[in-house]
């Protein structure tokens, strides 16, 4: 049986001898500096983990919207405007006056083609203009990034396959979670000396902060928002996974920018 990697052992890899480097993702974790920036976490967690992604990509949604698209005479009184504008009223002006043949041959007519001629008018027409169709930039969320990392096992099915899968879970998993829900309870604690005040008001430790570095661009600082544990994947004589292909979604911390963008090519936290 395979021996549990040590924290020496910074490289959580299976074994991809003649693959360009490329095309090897590293995934490590990263912590906020006093100064702001974001740093690998050398001394508490220094493993990283390598793989290639036989699926990847980066999605980036842009939230445009018309915000005076709803200002418009056809959003006050929409079924009136729409019979206008495609004809549809005039039947309805021709079953209003239509009747007897002594009602159309007196004023009843007259005001029948005046409204036919004035409802005309509005046929083929619309209230869009360029106005109230701009867009206007409403923000955007944070950019994902959806990947298949692949692990397979050439020689030790731990070290290849399932201890970077747990490396990977260990990192999209919170810190600590408090078994104790009762803040009321943690509050006389904190009064009584026995915990302190963040403990008492936020007592568990959130999910750790991770950098990936793939093909010459770093993303940092992101978070693991999911992670697919294809458990039946194929295993060997003693139970160990020797292949495990990993869907995982990765998101950004904020919304980017322009200088964020230009940063992940210049920025290397290896």
């Amino acid at each position: 049986m395979a021996n549990t990697p040590s924290l020496e052992n910074k490289t959580l890899s299976s074994a991809w001898d003649g693959l360009s480097p490329h095309l090897i993702a590293s995934i490590y974790q990263i912590e906020r500096t006093e100064n702001g920036a974001y740093a690998r976490t050398k001394n508490t967690d220094p493993d990283i983990v390598q793989t290639p992604f036989s699926e990847a990509s980066m999605e980036i949604s842009l939230n445009w919207q018309s915000a005076f698209e709803h200002s418009g005479p056809e959003n006050r009184a929409p079924t009136l405007l729409a019979m206008l504008q495609s004809g549809a009223f005039l039947p309805l002006i021709d079953a209003v006056f239509g009747g007897s043949q002594e009602q159309q041959a007196n004023i009843a007519t007259q005001a029948q083609q005046r409204s036919n001629e004035f409802i005309r008018q509005f046929e083929g027409r619309t209230g869009i203009t360029k106005l109230n169709s701009t867009q206007v930039f409403n923000g955007m969320p944070p950019v994902k990034f959806q990947v298949t990392a692949l692990f397979r096992a050439w020689r030790d099915p731990y070290a290849e396959v399932e201890a970077p899968f747990e490396k990977l879970m260990s990192w999209s998993l919170p810190v600590k979670l408090s078994p104790d829900g009762s803040v009321l309870a943690r509050s006389v604690n904190s009064a009584r000396g026995e915990t302190g005040f963040i403990d008492a008001l936020v007592p568990s430790i959130a999910p750790v902060l991770v950098a990936l570095r793939y093909k010459n661009r770093t993303y940092a600082p992101l978070v693991i928002e999911s992670v697919t544990d294809p458990i039946s994947s194929p295993i060997d004589v003693e139970g160990h996974f020797i292949e495990k292909a990993v869907p995982m979604t990765l998101a950004t911390l904020t919304a980017i920018d322009r200088d964020d963008w230009a940063g992940y090519r210049t920025v290397d936290l290896l």
